[in-house]
């Protein structure tokens, strides 16, 4: 993979919000009981992970503390921060192309927000152990890019193109907010609370559908001035995101964490599935053949 050095870093579409506070505390592997909506994709560093889930407090979103000045410099592309808007410059350019398409949707963009130890959302406080999520509340997706590396050490997924599909995954569940599906799920969920984790691996695996979607046209997104963002993106590129979507899911991280696979709990889906819904995506290039929720499409 190799990015455009003379593509346009458009850093309006990401926040650097800098060290912070919040924190959960320690989290617990399944569900919730913490106020206010989360969606999240996997809870790395307490050895717990989350689907669709709460985090204490709901409230205001801390005010950005910079606006990313670094990525004006040269070799900006050496900077983790400047390659990371690069891939949500792309998925956003994407989705505001495809959603019209075949949805008959507009996009409506949504910001990333780089953190560091902790941050203040609409959603609640959450800690860098909550991993990337999405926050409907306030629209927007939040990371803290030390996760990449917990992605790479601890997690197995070291390849580059791996961060790009975490981004794309949330960016997912974006697009289900923007479509009204998540707020469906929440309401199945409410009128069959027996259902509510297989709702929760529904979504998850649409949004790595979604993700794959995406990869299959990011060799081809533009900026703003037409200029492609990636130089190449290669079948090895493609490997490293099927790679990263088996190693967060369900059986995979309730194995690492030493206990017993429990199907009950499964809130993402189990590795070969996220694999599979992201193969869709890639292989078809067509967001519509991402219906995890029609009968029968996750079994």
């Amino acid at each position: 993979m190799e990015l455009n050095e003379r593509a346009d870093i458009d850093t309006s579409q990401v926040n650097d919000r800098g060290r912070g506070g919040g924190g959960i505390g320690g989290l617990p592997i399944g569900g919730g009981g913490l106020a206010g909506l989360v969606v999240t994709l996997v809870i790395a560093l307490v050895g717990g992970y989350f689907g669709i889930n709460t985090m204490g407090g709901g409230g205001e979103s801390s005010a950005p503390s910079s606006q990313l000045a670094e990525c004006e410099q040269p070799n900006a592309l050496q900077n983790l921060k400047c390659r990371n808007v690069l891939y949500v410059n792309s998925i956003q350019a994407y989705w505001r192309d495809q959603l019209p398409k075949s949805f008959g949707e507009q996009y409506q963009p949504a910001d990333t927000n780089l953190f560091e130890g902790g941050v203040n959302t609409a959603c609640g406080a959450a800690d860098s152990g909550v991993g990337p999520f999405y926050c409907p509340a306030d629209d927007a997706v939040y990371i803290d890019l030390s996760f990449y590396e917990v992605l790479s050490k601890q997690l197995g997924a070291p390849g580059e193109f791996a961060q790009p599909y975490v981004l794309a995954h949330e960016y997912g569940h974006h697009v289900q907010d923007v479509l009204g599906t998540e707020a469906e799920m929440r309401r199945r969920q409410q009128r069959d609370p027996d259902s509510a984790n297989q709702e929760s691996v529904k979504l998850e695996l649409q949004a790595d559908c979604y993700a794959g979607a995406w990869a299959n046209a990011a060799a081809n997104t533009t900026d703003q001035d037409g200029d492609k963002i990636f130089k190449s993106l290669t079948d090895q590129d493609i490997q490293e995101g099927i790679q990263a979507a088996g190693q967060i899911g369900d059986d995979t991280l309730q194995q690492r964490g030493g206990g017993k696979v429990d199907p009950e709990q499964f809130t993402h889906g189990t590795a070969a599935q996220r694999q599979q819904w992201f193969r869709v995506g890639y292989e078809s290039g067509d967001p519509k053949q991402c219906d995890t929720f029609r009968a029968g499409a996750v079994t």
